[in-house]
């Protein structure tokens, strides 16, 4: 306020207004050691070391640069400014988008985006395992200015399965618990699509993905070859690309699935059964849909790049100069 008002003083409202530029310390690093420095954060760490620090960073610039000394806060800024943070990192499913990806993707897109049809249901697909946990101590239940309270320790009871599909076209989900997840269960549950859930349907599109189980063959591992074939003449497999589990309608609804239910310590195969039961009852009563609004316009547009590039046909002026070339 001191040198506010002095300025005033001394000048104007402008000049108390406006205030000339501090003197400062100049930059420590100079542009080519800042590049040197973002270089260097984003390579691979030390021998024995997982990630890079600010004080490993500080250490390799003093050697690989002149500067006897730097601080890791210069360090930090530097990194900051480049929107850089060498110590995180996530873990993705890397995708290798070539043709064979664009076909699944756009057959799937094209897929969802049909007109509903009773005689032909597209169906979303696939599992997740649960582990079954129990409490060694009793949990404390929350009271006024106290949320609930429960041990750290548990105790694991083994794992299920839960099959998950949803249609497409209408608010109806199925939710199954079994103790495995083997080429048998999964035709189980295919025979159950075709002969509960779409008894009067010609033909289900089923959308999964490429899991080893996922196949024709798993129904000739579990039924007779007659049993097999009428089960598969009301199916038709749509599988998603590699690496593509986020085309799958389904992968929302589990998501739902897990963020409601499952969120908590369930300790029993019987349990489980009962709580998903009853989130698949409310769920289909509240008449809730998804709303995918991704389709094939779309990733034409913001996958452009990932498109395979298909070599442009020559012109006639270039055919001819080549011919006269080769002449």
């Amino acid at each position: 306020m001191y040198r506010t008002r002095r300025r005033f003083v001394e000048g104007n409202l402008a000049a108390a207004l406006s205030e000339e530029p501090r003197r400062g310390a100049e930059r420590k690093l100079t542009e080519k050691e800042e590049a040197l420095l973002v270089a260097t954060a984003c390579a691979s760490p030390p021998t024995g070391r997982a990630r890079w620090t600010l004080e490993l960073l500080a250490d390799e610039m003093v050697r690989l640069t002149s500067h006897e000394s730097l601080s890791r806060e210069t360090v930090r800024r530097r990194l900051a400014e480049n929107h850089i943070k060498p110590w995180r990192k996530s873990m993705r499913c890397i995708p290798k988008v070539d043709a064979e990806y664009v076909a699944h993707m756009e057959d799937v897109l094209d897929l969802y985006a049909e007109a509903a049809d009773p005689q032909r249901p597209v169906v979303c697909f696939n599992e997740s395992p649960v582990q079954l946990i129990g409490e060694i101590r009793q949990p404390i239940p929350a009271k006024p200015r106290r949320i609930e309270r429960y041990d750290y320790e548990y105790r694991r009871n083994g794992t299920a399965n839960l099959f998950v599909l949803i249609d497409v076209n209408r608010p109806w989900r199925k939710v199954k618990v079994t103790e495995q997840r083997t080429a048998k269960d999964f035709a189980e549950c295919m025979r159950e699509l075709v002969d509960v859930h779409y008894p009067k349907a010609q033909c289900i599109r089923v959308v999964l993905d490429n899991l080893s189980t996922h196949k024709a063959g798993a129904l000739y591992q579990a039924f007779p070859p007659d049993e097999a074939r009428r089960v598969l003449r009301r199916i038709e497999f749509r599988h998603t690309p590699k690496h593509a589990s986020w085309l799958n309608m389904v992968e929302i609804e589990i998501g739902v699935l897990s963020q409601q239910c499952l969120d908590r310590r369930i300790d029993s195969y019987a349990r489980l059964v009962s709580e998903t039961t009853a989130w698949e009852k409310r769920r289909n009563a509240e008449r809730a849909r998804i709303n995918w609004m991704f389709t094939t316009e779309n990733a034409r547009a913001k996958l452009a790049r990932a498109y395979p590039k298909v070599p442009a046909k020559p012109t006639k002026k270039q055919r001819v100069k080549t011919s006269v070339l080769r002449y």
